[in-house]
């Protein structure tokens, strides 16, 4: 049984997006376990905060790790952080997966109908970010 993977960006107060993907295709899981996902991701954001101090670069790498899952972290330049709860993908798959995903926000947040730090509700977004993580991470 494979891990599904949890897939969250998070703005200045709230989530603004989230995807839980299943790369064998099967159905997401239990509920308990995607409230354990959940709390994972939201317990990690500390440490996120903590690292983003201490490094220059965007992709924060591993910032966490719990029960054999490993949380990635990359945090734009207007603070937004793209979190990825995995069972252990290689860091430049990782890496690869964010900035295809840094692309769509970009161009998404570029977009004079979408309001910054707001929920996204695209569901081309959606789509594309489904897409890109059963490429990369599957």
């Amino acid at each position: 049984m494979s891990t599904p993977i949890l897939f969250v960006i998070v703005g200045k107060n709230e989530p603004l997006f989230e995807a839980e993907i299943d790369t064998n295709g099967a159905s997401a899981g239990n509920d308990l376990s995607t409230r354990q996902n959940y709390f994972v991701l939201h317990s990690s954001l500390d440490l996120v905060e903590k690292s983003s101090w201490t490094t220059n670069n965007m992709y924060l790498r591993v910032v966490d790790k719990v029960n054999h899952q490993q949380v990635s972290t990359f945090l734009t330049a207007g603070n937004v952080k793209f979190m990825l709860l995995h069972g252990g993908k290689g860091e430049e798959v990782v890496k690869n997966f964010f900035n295809e995903v840094y692309g769509y926000f970009v161009k998404l947040s570029m977009n004079p109908f979408y309001k910054y730090d707001t929920p996204i509700a695209s569901k081309a977004f959606d789509a594309r970010v489904r897409a890109a993580a059963r490429a990369y991470l599957s």
